[in-house]
Order: structure tokens, then C-alpha cells, then sequence
């Protein structure tokens, strides 16, 4: 099975660290052009160094906030002026926010909503006239498995997680008759950021942190970042060309629902 993506070109917002530099790093392995979009300069600069490096393509970084509307739009355009295209969109960024429903305010509810829903809503949409006038596109949107199976103090995360996949169901209904396919992969329990800082939160060791974490997977391990990007990687190709609609657990086993 070839799984290339030579001849496309890719955003992953988010995509400075953890999976989203994965997925970049294993894009830009497979032939596709790839915008990185980051908050962070320093980061981001760096992601963009290391990605060249092993590059078949083009790689350039867009420092932007998905959560602001004039920055989707430049991230887009710096995309389309660098490649001339953006065919394949990896809705990545947004970090884990969660706590109980009567303390999380207004703010934090619009702050998650804007970095998740209308994030992807509005990169999406940009992209998406393109797609269908080429009669081909991808959009991977990166949720968590608590959008299928959400938990007490799990807000509002799981639930702009939840709204994401309902975009994915709708998108990929539409897109279906131009040759979109779109698709949702759930992160479970997977290396990143956000683990290195709740294990110091805890004021334990990573590796305390993560061995405490795996004994409920059925695999009894964590997932690797790189593991994540193969599916992306996948999905994003000509490979899957008979999956939309669809939201896969990657997960090790341990989402309770399918």
C-alpha cells in the first residue's frame, strides 16, 4: 500500500509540538507541502527547522491564534501564497480545559468553543470552495474520546469535542458528492505537552504520572505521538479513499464506546 501524499499541501494548526508537530513531521515525510501554525515563535521556528530537515516538500510556519478570526485567515493565505493551494486541513490545535460545570465561567466556555468549534469552522470554510471546485480534499478533526464518552468535570473540552464531531458527520455528508472525505481521530491517553505539565502540576515524575495512567489502557502503555501521525498520515491519502464520517479511537483500548 503507497501511502504518499506527494503533490498536496497541508495546514496542521497546533503544529509546533506534540501530535500536531507529529503529524506535520510525517506529512512533510510523505511528500506533502505543510504549513505549520503556532501561537509561539520560538517553537514554532524550531518545529519548522526540524520538519525541513526530512521535508520532501515545502514547509513553512504561520504564527497565528486559531481562537481570532483575522489569524485563521492569514494562516490560510500565507498557506495558498507559499503552495498556491491548501488541500488537506488538520484541525489540531486547542488544549484540555476541564473542571466542575458550576465554576467554569462565560469566558472559559467561549474561549474553548472559539479555539475548538469555530476554529475548525472557520479554517475549514476557507479551504473548502477550493476542495470542491478540485473534486478533492481532506479534514481531519483532532478530538479527544471523551467527545463520545464524556465524564463528570470533563467540560467544557469533551463538549466542544462533541460539537467537533457532529461537524465532521455534517462536513462529511457535504463534501462526499466533490471527493472531501472528512474525519475525526479521538486521542486517548498519547505522549504530549500537556502530560510533562499535569505530571509537575501533581508535583510527581513523568514517568510516575504515566505508569499511574496506563494501568487502565488494555494495552498497558501510553500511545506515542508518532502512532497518532500514521493514522493521519493515512487518512490524509489516497489510501482511505473510502473513509469519511467517521471518528476513530486512538487509544490503546481504552475509550468504552467503539
Amino acid at each position: 500500500m503507497d501511502i504518499s501524499l506527494s503533490g498536496h499541501s497541508a495546514i496542521v494548526t497546533g503544529g509546533s509540538k506534540g501530535l500536531g508537530y507529529a503529524i506535520a513531521m510525517q506529512f512533510a515525510q510523505s511528500g506533502a507541502d505543510v504549513a505549520i501554525a503556532a501561537r509561539g515563535r520560538q517553537a514554532l521556528d524550531k518545529a519548522v527547522k526540524d520538519v525541513q530537515a526530512v521535508a520532501k516538500g515545502k514547509v513553512i510556519g504561520v504564527t497565528g491564534d486559531v481562537g481570532v478570526p483575522a489569524d485563521i485567515k492569514k494562516i490560510y493565505d500565507e498557506a495558498v501564497k507559499a503552495f498556491g493551494k491548501v488541500d488537506i486541513v488538520v484541525n489540531n490545535a486547542g488544549t484540555s480545559r476541564n473542571g466542575k460545570f458550576e465554576e467554569i465561567t462565560d469566558e472559559v466556555w467561549r474561549e474553548d468553543i472559539d479555539q475548538k468549534v469555530f476554529a475548525a469552522i472557520r479554517l475549514t470554510r476557507l479551504a473548502w470552495p477550493a476542495m470542491k471546485e478540485r473534486k478533492w480534499g481532506r479534514v481531519i478533526n483532532v478530538l479527544n474520546i471523551g467527545s463520545k464518552a464524556p465524564r463528570a468535570g470533563s467540560a467544557p473540552t469533551t463538549i466542544s469535542r462533541a460539537a467537533g464531531a457532529a461537524l465532521t458527520k455534517v462536513l462529511s455528508h457535504e463534501g462526499a458528492p466533490h471527493g472531501i472525505l472528512v474525519n475525526a481521530m479521538l486521542v486517548g491517553f498519547i505522549e504530549s505537552d500537556q502530560h510533562v505539565q499535569r505530571a509537575a502540576k501533581e508535583g510527581i515524575p513523568l514517568a510516575e504520572y504515566v505508569g499511574k495512567r496506563a494501568k487502565d489502557i488494555p494495552l498497558r502503555r501510553i500511545g506515542r505521538a508518532e502512532e497518532f501521525a500514521n493514522l493521519a498520515c493515512f487518512l490524509a491519502s489516497d489510501a482511505a479513499s473510502y473513509i469519511t464520517g467517521t471518528a476513530i479511537n486512538v487509544d490503546g483500548g481504552h475509550s468504552p464506546v467503539m
